[in-house]
């Protein structure tokens, strides 16, 4: 069900002045930028290791990074949680009770096929699954 966290994603108002941050101070390497214009965010995925962050900046001011950062302002977005079968993992869920943003999935970063998990079912935390793309 369940292989790994995928990454975690970090709202941010300027995305080159975060990337600037994470790779001259935290020492992360910038594996690449990409624009995901179904969610209205440009995502930059930085690496340490095996483990990954994006850095998300919203690509409109309707977009969910953007109201975020309207509420909350920048910092921890979601975890994303890599799975083998996201329909499977969507259907065990739902008998469980959580609430999904998403009932399908859909496409985000990478070509990945994901979907969120509703924060109010998860203790706060929004819960990102993302299955890879063949």
């Amino acid at each position: 069900m369940i292989e790994k966290v995928d990454h975690i994603g970090i709202a941010v108002r300027d995305l080159k002045e975060a990337v600037a941050i994470y790779e001259s101070i935290l020492g992360l390497e910038l594996a690449g930028y990409e624009t995901v214009d179904e969610q209205k965010v440009r995502v930059a995925k930085m690496h340490g290791g095996p483990d990954c962050i994006e850095l998300l900046e919203p690509s409109s001011a309707d977009s969910p990074i953007a109201r975020f950062l309207e509420a909350r302002g920048p910092g921890i977005h979601h975890i994303c949680l890599r799975v083998d079968d996201i329909e499977t993992t969507l259907a065990r869920f739902k008998e469980r009770g959580l609430r999904l943003i998403d009932e399908e999935p859909r496409i985000g970063a990478g070509g990945c096929r994901i979907a969120f998990v509703h924060p109010k079912s998860t203790g706060g935390v929004l819960i990102e699954l993302s299955e890879k793309k063949s």
